[in-house]
Order: structure tokens, then sequence, then C-alpha cells
């Protein structure tokens, strides 16, 4: 079929099972959620089969480690996948919560009030374990989701979105929600972003050129993954084992991901003490170090930084590093080259922490503790759409509350405006 009238039909379909499932009520859509878990542990083997098929031909393509850690499925992946879709289910419902009510002098009561967004267009890359959070997620808050993942991991994601969608009819939902686009033409994407009338935001995650096209491209309201160029600044006096474990964790546990750490910033009466001694434990781990001037002097094995290092989001063992004066030096470093996604301090002085936290702008900022864990089911959402850096709607980790909306409801008894 043309992918433009293939999305047109999906798009349709998806709009019509939206209203269903806005009135689904919060025990169908658990069932939902656990039978959706349940599914996949028990397709484990031919979901691993089918993903070996797509991990073939991507190394066939020479893509790069990084790529292909974001695209392999593993039993513990499963698994995660299924436990996410489990603590979805045990979130509160947030469709029909009351956000405030009031009420009027002249006797009118009103209430804002959660509502679902409708048909959400997920467009997303190489990671095939976002099609069930993003299904899971938008189950819980009563959306349909249109699932358009990207050509590399085509067979795994097809097999996810038709065990999810089983699972939601076996529980007595609309399976149209959930909908497939199952092709790798790019005309698809760019036939999602069109449809005004039938979908009503476009959530897409990926790399940096990629998102930034969908921006540009799209007539339907887009909530950005953008990409992450995150930073932790070592302070003057930081505990170094802290400081040290850190920085180990947010850029060896797993480089491939938007919340890894890109480029280390350290004070410079705490560099000579602390770079020898991470540098030493980064590069066992086979980081790729390179350093200013300033960090050369103390690790010799570095490669020098260029001017291109400090905006690089590398998803790859790679570490960027420069030795700054102060914590001054070290916001104004982010403020120019942070991404606005997740930003990281390491102190013991409680005024700095203070300062770091009110002065850089980014959708989480932490103090002593890994950028890893900027993430929904770390924060207990149980999963995520993505990290959005857009400003408007949602920021940070987009769960079940941030797909929602809110109309007011008003009740009266007779009163008209004078």
């Amino acid at each position: 079929m043309d992918p433009r009238r293939l999305v047109d039909a999906k798009a349709r379909a998806a709009r019509a099972a939206a209203g269903a499932l806005a009135l689904t009520p919060t025990k169908t859509k658990n069932d939902a959620l656990v039978q959706m878990a349940r599914g996949l542990e028990e397709k484990a083997a031919a979901l691993l089969e089918a993903n070996r098929g797509d991990l073939d031909r991507a190394r066939a393509q020479g893509v790069t480690r990084a790529f292909l850690d974001r695209l392999t499925l593993t039993d513990s992946r499963i698994e995660e996948m299924a436990t996410g879709l489990r603590q979805i289910a045990a979130l509160p419902d947030p469709v029909g919560t009351v956000v405030e009510s009031w009420r009027r002098p002249n006797g009118l009561e009103i209430s804002r009030v959660r509502v679902p967004l409708g048909v959400i267009g997920f467009i997303y890359e190489s990671r095939p374990n976002v099609t069930a959070d993003a299904a899971g997620l938008c189950v819980k808050s009563g959306n349909a989701v249109i699932l358009r993942g990207g050509s590399e991991a085509l067979e795994s994601n097809a097999m996810i979105a038709a065990i999810l969608a089983k699972a939601l009819e076996k529980a007595g939902g609309p399976s149209d929600a959930i909908q497939f686009v199952d092709t790798t033409e790019r005309a698809a994407v760019a036939a999602m972003l069109e449809q005004t009338d039938l979908v009503d935001l476009i959530i897409p995650r990926g790399g940096e050129e990629f998102v930034r096209w969908v921006g540009e491209h799209s007539r339907v309201p887009v909530l950005k993954h953008d990409r992450g160029l995150v930073h932790v600044f070592v302070d003057a006096d930081a505990d170094l084992e802290m400081a040290a474990a850190i920085v180990m964790n947010a850029k060896v546990q797993r480089p491939s991901v938007c919340n890894a750490l890109e480029t280390l910033l350290v004070h410079g009466t705490t560099a000579p003490h602390f770079l020898p001694l991470v540098g030493a434990r980064l590069a066992d781990a086979g980081v790729e170090l390179r350093g200013c001037p300033r960090t050369l002097a103390l690790l010799p094995r570095a490669k020098p930084a260029t001017a291109r290092d400090w905006d690089e989001e590398y998803l790859d063992l790679i570490l960027a590093i420069r030795v700054v004066d102060d914590l001054d030096e070290a916001i104004a470093h982010i403020r120019r080259h942070g991404s606005g996604l997740a930003e990281a301090i390491v102190t013991n002085t409680l005024a700095h922490a203070r300062r770091f936290t009110r002065e850089v702008d980014a959708a989480a900022v932490m103090v002593n503790a890994s950028t890893r864990f900027v993430d929904g089911g770390q924060f207990g959402m149980g999963a995520e759409m993505g990290i959005s850096t857009s400003r408007l709607h949602a920021r940070g980790p987009v769960g079940v509350q941030e797909l929602t909306t809110t109309k007011y409801v008003v009740h009266g008894d007779g009163q008209v405006r004078e």
C-alpha cells in the first residue's frame, strides 16, 4: 500500500479507538498492561529471534557499536519492558483526576480535570524496548498511539506492537488504539506529520538531526526528545571517591543513551588530585579521553580536545574533559554548550549546590547523583515516552501525567451571565 494511504488508514483507526479508550475503566487498562507484560515474557524467544534478524542487517550495514547497543534486545531487557508495564499498571490513573476546583461568588462550581490528549504519533529510532514503553504509557493515559519505529528494528518492533495490541483486545480494550506503521518508507513519516485532523501530538525520539527535521516539517504540534549533551561538574570540595563513582556510572554504565555523561568539568584546585584517579579508571574501562590543555598536563594519554568536542553528543565511550577555575566558569560552560536535558554537580558546599540548581537551566539538575537516574522508570513513572527538552506542555521524562491535558468542568444551578 502507498505509505500515505497506509498512514491515513492507521490514523483513522486510531482516532476511532481513542474515543473508546478515553472512556475505558482503569481496571480494564491495568488488566491490559499486565496482559502485555505477560505476553512479552511468553514470546521472549520469538522476540529475540526477530531481533537477531534486525541485528544481522544492521551489522551488514556497518553501524556503530552504540547503535547496535540501542538496537539489541536481551532476556533482561525484555524483562525490563515487562516490569515497566507492570509498574505503569500500578500507577494512579491520571484520567479524571481533579487538578483544582473552586466556587465562584455566583455559585458556579469550576473544576479542572485531566483528560487524554487523543492520538499520539510516536516516531523513534533503533530502540525496540521503547515500543512497549510508549504503548503502555498511552494505554494508561487513555491515548491511542501510532508507532513508527526505525527501519533497522522493523521485525522487533512489529512483533512487540502485535503482542501489545492483542493483549489490549484480550483485556476488553480497543486493539486499534495501538497502531504500528509497518513500512520502511520515509514517506510514512512525512505523512504522519501532516495528519492535523487525526493526530494531536507528535513525539520524535532519535538523533539530533532527525528530531530537528521532524520539528521543521511537522504540521502537528511536536514534543521533542532532543539530544543529551550532559555535564558533570566536580567542585573544589567534592568527595573524590563519590565523584569518581558518579562519573564512571554516568559515562560507562550505558554510554549510548541520552542521559550519559559527555563532558566532565573539574574545578582547578581539585583537578590535580581527581583527574589522575578518575582518568585511570576511565581508561581501564576503555574510555577515550579528550581534554583541554590543563587536562592534558595531568592526563598525558588524553587527546587534545577541539572546539567541536564541547558540543558533541558522543553516545559512545568517549569523554571530553575541561578544567575550570570555579563554579562561575562551570555554569557559563554549561549555559553555552548544554542541551538542557540533564546536568550534575558533585559538591559538599550547600550554597554551591543551591546555586547550581537555581542557575543551571535543564530538564533535570542533579546534586551528588549520576545523570543516569534521569529516566522515567528511575523517577517512579514506570517508563517514559522520552525526555522532553521542550519548554511547553511537558519537560523532562514524559510519563502518563504528561500525556494528558485538562478541561474545565463547570456545574451550575441555572446561572446566566448578566
